[in-house]
């Protein structure tokens, strides 16, 4: 049997190695690999945005991304979200009680947190555009929205 290469990789600030098959989708490796259960499979195509993680500053759906391609950048799971933005998307997101089920609460952060590192104070259809491929099968899309203008508001007062 033939060992598996290893690759390194910088997840969460802190750098690791994986013996993986280079093809295998970046999501299995966090979860599996790294136990970073936080980043949830929803559809494996990345259609539903439930996989969302930052690399580079940029999200990404994980279930689509290979380990041989994740290795070029520093990968940010929800573990690993700091920072004021994601303080603030956090706050928000809790104080306007955003999660019902929850299941695809981090891919929504995440990309909540990449949008308003971009564009630090939101239109509407700012929002609509970055959270579009984020599917909230519970239809919290109001509060979502509602939650992403309050924590712009918030890190404007910082």
């Amino acid at each position: 049997m033939t060992e598996l290469p290893a690759f390194k990789l910088i997840v969460n600030g802190e750098r690791t190695a994986v013996r993986a098959d280079g093809d295998t989708p970046l999501l299995w490796v966090l979860r599996d690999l790294l136990g970073l259960y936080g980043t949830k499979f929803g559809c494996g195509i990345a259609q539903c945005g439930a996989c969302t993680v930052h690399i580079n500053g940029q999200p990404v759906r994980s279930c689509s991304i290979p380990l041989s391609e994740a290795i070029h950048g520093e990968i940010t799971t929800i573990e690993g979200a700091r920072g004021p933005t994601a303080k603030a998307v956090i706050n928000a997101w809790t104080a306007r009680n955003v999660p019902q089920c929850g299941y695809c609460q981090s891919g929504q952060v995440m990309s909540a947190i990449a949008l308003l590192s971009e564009v630090p104070v939101p239109s509407d259809e700012d929002i609509d555009t970055a959270m579009s491929g984020n599917i909230c099968r519970c239809g919290t899309y109001l509060r979502i929205r509602a939650a992403i203008h309050d924590a712009a508001a918030q890190l404007g007062k910082a």
